[in-house]
């Protein structure tokens, strides 16, 4: 397991927008999304149709970075590498879904159940971060 240092994981929860980089045959697909920060994994929510959920489907290697861009106190960020894994339903599925609704007011404008779109929980395997 990968550790965090004080600072990294404060960060990482202060934060809620990172941009996630996926693959499907050699040719990379990067997107904003908001995440949530949960013991030691990075979660979003997703639909069927997108790129980012095909892409995982094919590929579930995955990079993330949670940066702030600050001329006047020094620019800040987490690369993470990791593996994405597809959660649907269940009680992992309910426990991240009440903590988006909680967090994200889209959530709550726009709620869905289980089986209408996924969650994606990102297994870190790899992070550097600098600024911090």
């Amino acid at each position: 397991m990968i550790k965090f240092s004080r600072k990294e994981n404060q960060f990482l929860q202060e934060n809620e927008v990172c941009r996630i980089a996926t693959v499907f045959r050699d040719m990379p697909h990067v997107v904003p999304i908001c995440y949530i920060y949960l013991n030691n994994s990075l979660y979003f929510a997703t639909d069927y149709n997108t790129k980012k959920y095909n892409n995982i489907l094919h590929n579930n290697h995955i990079s993330i970075i949670v940066d702030v861009y600050d001329t006047i106190e020094g620019n800040k960020a987490v690369l993470i590498d990791g593996l994405a894994y597809i959660i649907e339903d269940g009680e992992e599925f309910k426990q991240i879904y009440s903590l988006f609704e909680k967090k994200f007011k889209w959530v709550r404008d726009d709620p869905w159940k289980e089986g209408e779109a996924p969650f994606i929980k990102v297994v870190i395997n790899k992070k550097v971060s600098w600024g911090l």
